[in-house]
């Protein structure tokens, strides 16, 4: 890992990781909830029971942070594991109704929390693309 990498890595990893711990002690109405949104945006997730769907995010959650704060772990797949969870976060943000502004992308109240989290996105195609450019330079 280089320096340059070690502040976004560290910061979003153990924030997503953090996250990842609390939804795998998640209580019925958490998964409740969650399930019901996810399950909104992706109807994939419907046959899941909620407590399921609630572990198996809290496990790529806690995966996603865990890539993040170890330095054994390429950036390139740091950044990859990164931009493909706020990918689909940032997707549920879409096309969930009333977290946007109607004919915007811009966050209603409601999907602030959500919609927040791009820099997280940034992170991830700033560790893509920071190793494509070194790997060219090399």
């Amino acid at each position: 890992m280089r320096l340059r990498e070690f502040p976004p890595r560290f910061l979003t990893g153990a924030y997503i990781l953090h996250t990842g711990l609390d939804k795998w002690h998640g209580q019925e109405a958490t998964a409740k909830a969650v399930h019901n949104m996810a399950a909104g945006a992706y109807p994939v997730f419907k046959d899941l029971s909620p407590a399921r769907f609630l572990r198996l995010l809290a496990a790529g959650e806690i995966a996603t942070g865990a890539a993040l704060l170890v330095p054994v772990v390429p950036a390139w797949l740091a950044g990859a594991a990164l931009t493909g969870f706020l990918g689909a976060l940032l997707g549920l943000y879409a096309r969930t109704p009333g977290l946007r502004k109607p004919g915007s992308i811009w966050p209603a109240q409601p999907g602030i929390a959500v919609s927040k989290d791009v820099w997280m996105l940034g992170i991830g195609l700033g560790l893509l693309a920071d190793s494509v450019s070194s790997r060219r330079a090399d």
